[in-house]
């Protein structure tokens, strides 16, 4: 399998030389105003009206004992899940659409460490987009709570 690579690199790399070899130039045809005219496809942005919630309902899976444990936390408010303690520091929704996703900022620490083991956002239609890395527990977003 490894000479298959070999043999594409040595094929690429034969290129250039076989044209100088003919004596031709490779961008015959192509002047060097249309390289610097090369046009990009437009970016279109899609953006997502997102609103605050009040807070977020977390799970928890202890992958030793395989319990679930679900957490309703407002903005503002930490849970205990064994030896991890969980901060939800707010939860979005796309707006007109509160079933449709949740966007939740948390915070998990340790054993009561001054680090913690995760900062960021959970998505809950994609869980392991940036999940929790730990060996004993998973925590991830279910929605928001709405008002």
């Amino acid at each position: 399998m490894r000479v298959l690579p070999a043999l594409v690199v040595t094929g690429i790399l034969a290129i250039p030389a076989a044209a100088e070899d003919a004596g031709s130039d490779v961008t015959d045809g192509v002047s060097e105003s249309d390289i610097l005219t090369l046009e990009l496809p437009e970016v279109v942005e899609n953006r997502i009206e997102a609103t605050l919630a009040p807070g977020a309902v977390l799970r928890g899976l202890d992958k030793v004992s395989g319990a679930l444990t679900d957490m309703e936390l407002r903005a503002g408010e930490r849970a205990t899940l064994g030896r991890l303690e969980i901060r939800l520091d707010e939860c979005r929704f796309p707006t007109g659409n509160p079933s449709g996703d949740a966007y939740a900022l948390i915070e998990i620490t340790e054993n009561s460490a001054d680090t913690p083991i995760f900062d960021g956002w959970m998505i809950a239609s994609s869980p392991a987009l940036n999940a929790l890395d730990h060996a004993r527990y998973d925590v991830w977003v279910l929605r928001c709570i709405t008002p």
